[in-house]
């Protein structure tokens, strides 16, 4: 009777460890990367900090928003405040009455002529 053709190899050690070892370094790479990434788990926390000033600066900036615009209702020709109109114009032409009495104030620019 003749003998089977067929040989059978034996799998060496380092062919089994392949698959497992390119699995580890997958995970590994992914696990690094969810915590140090730039949308990692540090990615966040500095994300979240970059919110919470941006919503500060938000509260302010709509604060002073509504100030200007609160002013700027005051100079529209159907609620002309006289002493608004009064006030800008004396701002920008720098002048003043002679019978007014003008406090100078320090720190700020004055342009005397």
């Amino acid at each position: 009777m003749p003998r089977a053709a067929t040989r059978q190899r034996k799998q060496s050690f380092l062919r089994r460890l392949i698959t497992p070892v390119i699995a580890v370094s997958a995970l590994g790479y992914f696990g690094f990367h969810a915590m140090s990434g730039e949308l990692g788990m540090v990615g966040r926390a500095m994300i979240e900090r970059q919110v919470s000033e941006l919503e500060a600066e938000l509260v302010d900036l709509s604060a002073e928003r509504r100030e200007l615009a609160a002013r700027v209702s005051l100079l529209r020709p159907e609620s002309l405040d006289p002493d608004m109109l009064d006030e800008r114009a004396r701002l920008n032409l720098n002048l003043a009455q002679k019978n007014e009495l003008v406090v100078l104030r320090p720190g700020h620019r004055y342009d005397i002529n």
